[in-house]
């Protein structure tokens, strides 16, 4: 098995950086990142990028990171004893979008490399993938989002697509509401046993398809009419993204616990949320729709 290459993977994320950030600029019609470079007293460091308050784009950070250490937090090698007290590296980009239109739907993106020891003792594993919170649903944009996320995955091996939207779908599960927090996508982790070009290819596979399977939803919604009817029912599903990213999420968990950049990390959630209290849908109304026909796992990408 050949030793995992860490300036390649460091460039191939810097590089999916700068097209994300590109691609999203040209849709927002004169929005802009603006770029915010951090190094940590423990080592390495990162380039967080913002836009915010743009025409279409709310909100949309996209961060690179690649942190060092002398050694992991007792917390995160509870599960890995083997590589506890080992020097390690931990890169990637991770994206949060919050659009302003609520009929464009919230997504996230990252993709990512861990790497512990040195050389070809080293024990590491990729991880990644993405994922789709509507808030309001349309098939269309479902079938296509998941399509291209199993035209990524198909090249690589067989049911991986079905392995990893199941992945996702249990992930991306918010347990003290007992509800999904999107329509899902793919999601995977410690992923290594193709070995590391192999491995890498597939990666970048997924990284690479993120822009054609988001650009064409925010094409086809960021000119609906809207009120003030969605917009608060925006703001309020938003406060699941962040329910979830608090409580649940492992990477949140990991940079916080690992000294990360506090600002990059919390980058993920929006400019502008609200809670009501036990609040329901009306019956039959486009917000019951969301949570009867889409917040389900659903076969999307074979949906006829």
């Amino acid at each position: 098995m050949s030793a995992p290459d860490l300036n390649a993977v460091a460039s191939y994320f810097l590089a999916l950086q700068d097209t994300v950030c590109a691609a999203l600029e040209r849709e927002d019609d004169g929005g802009e990142f603006k770029e915010d470079r951090w190094t940590r007293d423990e080592g390495g460091g990162g380039r967080s990028r913002v836009l915010e308050n743009g025409a279409v784009f709310e909100k949309a950070g996209v961060n690179f990171s690649h942190v060092t250490g002398a050694a992991l937090p007792p917390s995160a090698t509870a599960h890995r004893p083997e590589i506890a007290g080992k020097p390690y590296h931990a890169l990637g980009v991770s994206l949060v979008i919050h659009p302003r239109n609520p009929f464009v739907p919230t997504t996230h993106m990252n993709v990512r490399f861990f790497m512990a020891g040195e050389g070809e003792s080293a024990t590491w594993w990729f991880g990644g993938g993405f994922d789709l919170t509507p808030y309001y649903g349309f098939e269309s944009d479902c079938v296509h989002w998941h399509r291209i996320a199993k035209t990524a995955c198909d090249p690589h091996g067989p049911h991986l697509y079905e392995k990893f939207k199941a992945w996702c779908d249990d992930y991306f599960y918010l347990k003290h509401r007992g509800e999904p927090r999107g329509i899902g996508g793919i999601f995977f982790d410690d992923y290594n046993a193709t070995g590391f070009l192999k491995s890498f290819a597939f990666v970048r596979s997924v990284g690479d398809a993120f822009v054609p399977a988001y650009l064409p939803i925010v094409q086809r919604r960021k000119a609906e009419t809207y009120g003030e009817r969605e917009r608060d029912f925006q703001l309020y599903r938003r406060g699941r993204y962040v329910e979830f990213n608090l409580v649940w999420d492992r990477g949140t968990h990991f940079g916080l616990q690992s000294g990360g950049r506090t600002e990059s990390i919390l980058m993920s959630l929006p400019p502008l949320v609200s809670w009501h209290y036990d609040w329901n849908p009306p019956p039959e109304s486009p917000e019951a729709r969301l949570y009867e026909q889409f917040l389900k796992p659903r076969d999307w990408a074979n949906q006829t």
